[in-house]
């Protein structure tokens, strides 16, 4: 290019290796000047990249990043002190609250109401704190606590009051936090602290005079007189001063009016709680549709009186106790309860003690409402309707995780209370009703109990509002209870009425039976009423196809037929396949619906033995249900009973507890049942609750009940106590469990104290309470006014004294009942003994011994004639005088001298009112003694003188008293009676030594010493039953605490709680999981499980849920041989751990887990078809299914607690458990959620 014609004065050139040109001045000689910058090379100016690269890897401190000034900046921060005083916004204090009518909803007013304070999180029990996250607003979190328990209101309230306390500011201050190991210590200091007397401040001091009316702290000048006082005075007095509660009731001030709202009733002997309001229902209610117009729900039959009267109190927001029969209509309140929280907006919960009510429960509520959610251990559905059904542990865990739910829970209805009685569950019923809140109400609805006011005081006690009780023996369909002796179909009209529909006991059908029992032997022996002999075996064909035939001529099918073996069920029905109930049609239809049932199990599982057997009965009219039965083949047989499709239902007595499912007829194969301990007859509940299933209302006009009597004929007694007794009466079942110890000791503001106080079996302990308080307050004024005795004399040794008297008095009274007893003193204690008699009415009188009998209580009573003043008559002895016990002073031990007239009477004592077998002895005429003075005690006979007998012993007795004024010789325990028990030798040795000690006091020389010594004696029984009264008030009180101490030694042995009682890592895994909580911690934190497959896993944790004790011996794995060895160790060392903390255990608690099942739930996981799973044992196929699925539950917590301490491995784990098992039949889903 030719830049000079271009006119253009510079050159270009390239530079570097990228073909870029940059301008350069040109130059008149610019040959040398190269038009390139390479090959010629860089400038000699700039370093190569060689050299760089050199200088980078060996001189390192040079590289840039290593320089101060460039790498390292710093921008100063100005300071602005006014951020640190910005404070948040404080919330609004009050709302406005809606008040309306709450029958019709009409908006009244408006009103405004303060606002309950609230802790931020989870860490609050009110109502009020914000709700957790979506996933938890069910189940709840063992994170969160439960929401505030209705009836401890004085749990907030002690947390915003202040404590009046005496503070020692020198002694009382911690320097070391509770919790920590070291403190600050102020030992060090140079500043010598100065030499004056430490200074008391009384916090009451600090108060207003408002507060100060809150506490009785006594007047000005009982104060200053208490100071001249002695030191013993002076402590008592220092204890009746106001202390430092250890009980949450001790801090609450009881609101008078309030309480007289709540229904306390004040009497002249002290505040008396009641709760329980009886509600009459003999008469109509005639205005029932003028009280409640427009009703939540209508049905379309009259309703009974009983029901009127519970809807009306459902209206009314208030709680119910409903008792009555099986099949009387008790499920007519629940519905009115769940219709009710529809309208209002609200929710219930319906709580079953088993899953299969549950199930049943959801399908009838959900034809009649809808909207209804189901709950159970591994059924989630429709968990947001306004109707919950699930069992009562379910509601427990929700309770103690604080469950959302609860928030708008209005209704809690709890079906079947009589089944608190059951010793193993019981108590998570008295857990459930403790717990919740207050804005719950409760529905009982309950078979008919003798205690049923009993049971509501103690709900309305403890949840401080009143429950009406409505209790009715009416039975809709009454029953008729027969005898059936046939045995073939000859003698199969052989049924006798022993008990009519008006509950009457029918002598002549008993004897009927008898005879009849009598016509078949030719000797009549063998048939007596003796009610323990059955028949034989191969008889039951026979009986059973007579029976049948009996029923159907009667037309008195359906029938259920309650046998107390499964085997025995099981065989009756096989007996039976012959046997043909049902008609074509019938057959038909059970096909149909049979097929429908079990069409989405697998094919494989469609043909397992147990389908195939229960398919052929069932086209028979022939039905099992038992537990060992598949659970959708017990649905298929409940569902075609409901129907009338099965004619006999062979089953145990689970069936009774059952949704109402009503037969003609109820047949006992038995009346005696094995009850795990040994065989018995039916309890009075039991039979009534069974036999409550005969008779159809709205169909039948009586039901039949039918007793076989196969072998002898029960005892007339036995079956009148069976039929027509009183059921059995609500007891509590309460216990200490570890999961229910921790999981209120996470919740400071609960105690377990708290819970035991407020248990049923503390009710009668517990429901005087208030009294108790008023006449503490009594004694409080009654003790502080005590001045000690101004006595030189007596101020020395009285209360010693008198200590002594109480001491000897008491161990001679124990002493005489223990060696009265003994074979010589009852032969020695016989007609004619001179004895020494001391009690409230006699002072060392002396008489003789006439007669002696036992009394009802199994202790010895001795009638006696005793000497006495004339026209001075004495009281018997036969009943407890008040006062009999009290101490007298021991100081002049003569013999009762009468004056002259000498008089004589016939008393009869006890042994402990005998202070003296002396060894005299004088013949008398016992029984003309006797005779005499009972004729003289006649108003005829009253003036006529004492007979020769009775004259001479008197004069005898006299003539003693005055030759032996200081008293007789008794009989030497050892020498005479020949006692060889050291214990007692060295207790007659201790009674003598305090004896001989009387004579060593000064106080008896006291001119006033009978006096002194009675006000002393009514002073320290001023303190005793105030002592007595504190401890009746306290927690030491309480029967269970000594348990609950045990148990908290064994969790911090085992590190499941700190020195301070804080649940630790060990105790938030234990509140997660249901079952056998302990020893399932143990193994998570042995890192047992983790080692293990995932089918390891779930067959070694079936021990914790298989409950059957006998069946085949599994063939374990070695791997699953040392899983199980691990059990029975850590079992051993939780065993010894509670024996080493005091506890009385039943068994050892390895026995508590039951291996037969880990072989079969081992291949199960693996994969093996149900049908080849039965064959690995003997366990029924229903039993294994339930094990399965509760097993599924246990892998389930143990899943959470993986969660919890952050083991993924072990979370995965568990996850694949439970996948592997939840499959087939045995979690196929229930036909009553379909």
């Amino acid at each position: 290019m030719d830049l000079e014609g271009l006119g253009v004065d510079f050159d270009l050139a390239e530079v570097g290796c990228q073909g870029k040109f940059v301008p350069v001045p040109k130059r008149k000689n610019n040959e040398g000047f190269p038009r390139k910058t390479l090959p010629a090379g860089l400038p000699p100016i700039l370093p190569s990249w060689g050299e760089e690269l050199e200088d980078y890897l060996t001189c390192i401190e040079q590289v840039p990043v290593h320089d101060l000034n460039s790498a390292q900046r710093f921008w100063p921060r100005e300071p602005h002190p006014e951020n640190l005083y910005h404070a948040e916004v404080s919330g609004v204090q009050t709302t406005i609250q809606v008040d309306r009518n709450p029958t019709t909803g009409e908006l009244l007013g408006y009103k405004e109401e303060y606002l309950e304070s609230t802790s931020e999180g989870k860490t609050s029990l009110s109502l009020r704190r914000p709700p957790g996250p979506a996933g938890q607003d069910v189940r709840g979190s063992s994170a969160n606590f439960p929401f505030l328990p209705g009836g401890m209101e004085e749990v907030e309230t002690m947390l915003s009051e202040d404590k009046t306390e005496f503070l020692d500011f020198e002694k009382d201050l911690l320097s070391v936090a509770p919790g920590m190991m070291e403190g600050m210590t102020f030992n060090d200091l140079d500043i010598a602290p100065k030499q004056k007397e430490p200074t008391l401040l009384n916090l009451a001091d600090l108060m207003s005079a408002a507060d100060l009316d809150e506490f009785n702290l006594g007047d000005d000048e009982d104060e200053g007189e208490s100071k001249n006082e002695d030191h013993d005075q002076g402590h008592i007095l220092s204890e009746v001063k106001l202390e430092k509660s250890e009980s949450l009731e001790n801090l609450v001030r009881i609101d008078e009016d309030r309480e007289t709202e709540r229904g306390v009733r004040v009497g002249g002997e002290g505040r008396r709680e009641e709760w329980a309001v009886k509600v009459d229902v003999d008469h109509p209610v005639a205005d029932f549709h003028q009280r409640i117009p427009d009703m939540a729900y209508k049905w379309e039959f009259e309703l009974d009186v009983f029901q009127k009267q519970a809807i009306l109190h459902l209206e009314n927001h208030e709680s119910v106790f409903v008792a009555a029969h099986t099949s009387a209509g008790k499920t007519v309140v629940a519905e009115y309860a769940i219709a009710l929280s529809m309208k209002h907006m609200t929710r219930t919960v319906y709580t079953s003690p088993i899953k299969a009510l549950s199930n049943q429960k959801y399908r009838e509520f959900k034809q009649t409402f809808g909207e209804v959610g189901l709950i159970t251990g591994d059924v989630q559905i429709n968990q947001t309707a306004s109707c919950l059904i699930m069992t009562t542990e379910i509601l427990r865990s929700m309770l103690y995780n604080g469950s959302d739910v609860i928030r708008d829970l209005e209704w809690v209805v709890f079906d079947e209370v009589h089944y608190i009685n059951d010793a193993e569950r019981g108590v998570v019923w008295e857990e459930v009703l403790i717990m919740l809140p207050q804005h719950v109400h409760i529905i009982l609805l309950s078979a008919t109990v003798p205690n049923t006011l009993e049971f509501a005081d103690w709900i309305g006690r403890t949840k401080k509002k009143k429950i009406f009780v409505i209790s009715t023996l009416k039975r809709p369909v009454p029953l008729e209870h027969h005898l059936y002796t046939g045995t073939t179909g000859k003698t199969s009209n052989e049924l006798f009425l022993i008990v009519d529909g008006k509950k009457n006991f029918l002598t002549s059908g008993y004897n009927k039976a008898l005879e009849a029992k009598k016509e078949k032997s030719k000797s009549s022996q063998g048939f007596g009423p003796k009610g323990t002999r059955g028949g034989h075996p191969n008889k039951d064909k026979n009986i059973w196809i007579s029976v049948i035939d009996m029923l159907k001529k009667k037309d008195k099918l359906p029938a259920v037929a309650f046998t107390f073996s499964k085997k025995k069920i099981d065989e009756n029905a096989q007996n039976l396949l012959s046997k043909d109930l049902t008609t074509a049609s019938e057959k038909s239809e059970i096909h149909i619906f049979f097929h429908s049932a079990i069409k989405k199990l697998k094919p494989p599982d469609q043909k397992l033995p147990q389908v195939l057997q229960m398919e052929s009965l069932l086209k028979n009219g022939i039905g099992v249900h038992h537990s060992g039965i598949l659970p959708i083949l017990k649905e298929v047989v409940e569902m075609l009973f409901q129907r009338a499709l099965v004619k006999i239902l062979f089953s145990t007595e689970t069936f009774a507890m059952g949704v109402n499912m009503p037969a003609r007829t109820v047949v006992f194969d038995s009346i005696r049942k094995n009850d795990g301990t040994c065989f018995r007859d039916l309890l009075p509940g039991e039979y009534i609750q069974m036999a409550g299933r005969a008779g159809r209302r709205g169909l039948d006009t009586t039901g039949t009940v039918i007793i076989l009597c196969k072998g002898d004929v029960p005892e007339m007694s036995d079956l009148h106590k069976m039929m027509l007794g009183k059921p059995t009466k609500l007891e509590s079942q309460f216990r200490l469990t570890y999961s229910m110890i921790l999981n209120l000791l996470r919740v400071e503001q609960l105690r377990v104290e708290d819970m035991m106080k407020r248990s049923f079996s503390e009710f009668h302990h517990q429901k005087d309470v208030s009294k108790h308080k008023v006449t503490i307050d009594q004694l409080h004024k009654q003790i502080a006014q005590i001045r000690p005795i101004e006595c030189y004399l007596c101020s020395v040794d009285l209360e010693k004294y008198h200590e002594s008297c109480r001491d000897y008095q008491c161990l001679r009274r124990k002493l005489q009942e223990v060696v009265l007893s003994h074979p010589a003193a009852i032969k020695a204690l016989t007609a004619g003994r001179v004895i020494v008699i001391s009690n409230s009415f006699h002072s060392n009188q002396l008489g003789i011994i006439l007669n002696s009998t036992m009394a009802a209580n199994n202790e010895r009573v001795f009638t006696c004639l005793v000497l006495c003043d004339k026209n001075k008559s004495v009281k018997s002895q036969t009943e407890k005088v008040p006062g009999s016990e009290e101490v007298t002073p021991v100081t002049n031990t003569d013999l009762f001298l009468p004056e002259a007239p000498c008089g004589h009477d016939l008393v009869q004592v006890k042994a402990k009112d005998i202070s003296t077998v002396t060894v005299k002895s004088i013949r008398v005429e016992a029984n003309k003694i006797m005779d005499d003075i009972k004729k003289r005690q006649m108003p005829r006979f009253k003036d006529d003188p004492p007979g020769k007998s009775v004259t001479t012993a008197t004069q005898e007795l006299l003539r003693m008293v005055e030759s032996n004024i200081h008293g007789l010789v008794g009989l030497d325990p050892v020498k005479d009676l020949h006692l060889r028990d050291i214990d007692l030798v060295e207790q007659f040795r201790s009674l003598q030594l305090i004896e001989d000690s009387f004579r060593g006091y000064q106080c008896i020389n006291c001119p006033h010493f009978t006096e002194h010594f009675r006000e002393h004696d009514r002073n320290v029984k001023l303190k005793e039953e105030y002592k007595h009264l504190k401890f009746l008030l306290s927690d030491e009180s309480l029967m269970l605490l000594p348990e609950y101490e045990q148990r908290v030694q064994v969790l911090k042995h085992l590190n499941y709680i700190d020195e301070n009682n804080a649940v630790q890592l060990k105790g938030r895994v234990a509140c997660e999981i249901s079952n056998h909580e302990i020893m399932i911690t143990e193994l998570v934190f042995e890192n047992i499980l983790t080692e293990l497959h995932p089918t390891e896993i779930a067959a070694l944790l079936s021990c914790v849920v298989f409950e059957q004790k006998n069946c085949s011996e599994p063939k374990l794995a070695p791997e699953l041989v040392k899983g199980k060895d691990s059990i029975l160790f850590i079992a051993q060392k939780i065993t010894a751990h509670q024996r080493r903390c005091g506890m009385n255990l039943v068994g050892d608690y390895e026995d508590e887990f039951k291996f037969g099942l880990m072989e079969v739930v081992f291949e199960w996981a693996r994969g093996l078809p149900f049908a080849e799973i039965t064959g690995l044992t003997d366990v029924q196929e229903g039993i294994i299914v339930r094990c399965i699925q509760r097993l599924h539950e246990t892998l389930r917590d143990v899943r959470n607690a993986a969660r919890i301490i952050g083991d993924p491995v072990l979370y995965r784990k568990m996850e694949e458990a439970s996948q592997m098992i939840k499959r087939d039949i045995v979690f196929a889903a229930s036909l009553y959620t379909q």
